[in-house]
């Protein structure tokens, strides 16, 4: 499988005001298969961020219209973890010391080689991504529509029935439901489950899923739903779909 296709669905914006260089990243970035948007001051870089959901920020320092860091800062506001990385010409340390402090997290200085960057989001989404697995919730037991699943007995239960389920259809069930009505990257998926993210757990876990929608159809009020080359996400809906 080629690397860069683990990056499908991830969604970056890049918020640069030299037309060349924002071009290049965006063309660059795109190539690598991210899901790649632009803005050319702060300002137009803060209503995106407002508006929009991304994986990960990159922002030059000196912006016009609203700098870098005070975009940052706005961004923190809105969101607490979503890792950002700043450009910035300059390589005095204050400037890194209050990138730091608006909550950065990671710092590069033009020029650069785009492969480098590209190193750096690797790595940075790598570790997010050990951050969230760490800190999902230790819950047990979930109420879903009419079902209740116990993760630590591995116990589906119904109206109509009990199912118990392996410890790999458990543990997937249970991600899912510690991120109810939340796109669950399917790279996420297969690290919690599995421990690695190949095409063969790719494959593996698709069966998975198969099983738990088999188990869940009994109440139509509850989902696992694709989204389409990202994921998959649990929906719980207060009244059963037609």
């Amino acid at each position: 499988m080629n690397p860069e296709s683990m990056n499908d669905g991830i969604r970056l914006l890049v918020v640069e005001d030299d037309p060349n260089l924002r071009m290049l990243l965006h063309d660059y970035l795109e190539l690598m298969k991210f899901s790649v948007e632009t803005a050319a001051d702060g300002e137009e870089g803060l209503q995106k961020a407002i508006t929009g959901k991304y994986d990960l920020y990159v922002l030059d320092v000196m912006l016009p219209r609203m700098d870098g860091f005070t975009l940052a800062g706005h961004i923190r506001e809105k969101e607490a973890s979503t890792p950002i990385i700043f450009l910035t010409a300059k390589a005095m340390q204050d400037d890194r010391i209050t990138g730091f402090m608006q909550g950065c997290d990671d710092y590069i200085t033009k020029p650069f080689d785009t492969d480098e960057l590209y190193a750096r989001i690797k790595a940075i989404l790598r570790r997010c991504s050990r951050r969230k697995l760490n800190t999902l919730t230790e819950e047990g037991c979930f109420e879903l529509g009419s079902f209740t699943f116990d993760y630590d007995n591995l116990l589906l239960s119904s109206p109509s029935g009990n199912k118990t389920l392996t410890r790999k259809e458990a543990a997937l069930l249970r991600l899912l439901c510690n991120n109810r009505n939340q796109l669950v990257l399917r790279e996420t998926a297969q690290k919690v489950v599995w421990g690695e993210s190949d095409y063969f757990v790719s494959r593996s876990m698709d069966v998975f899923i198969a099983r738990l929608r088999k188990y869940l159809r009994d109440d139509p009020s509850v989902a696992i739903n694709n989204v389409h080359g990202m994921g998959f996400m649990l929906q719980i809906f207060e009244e059963p779909q037609d």
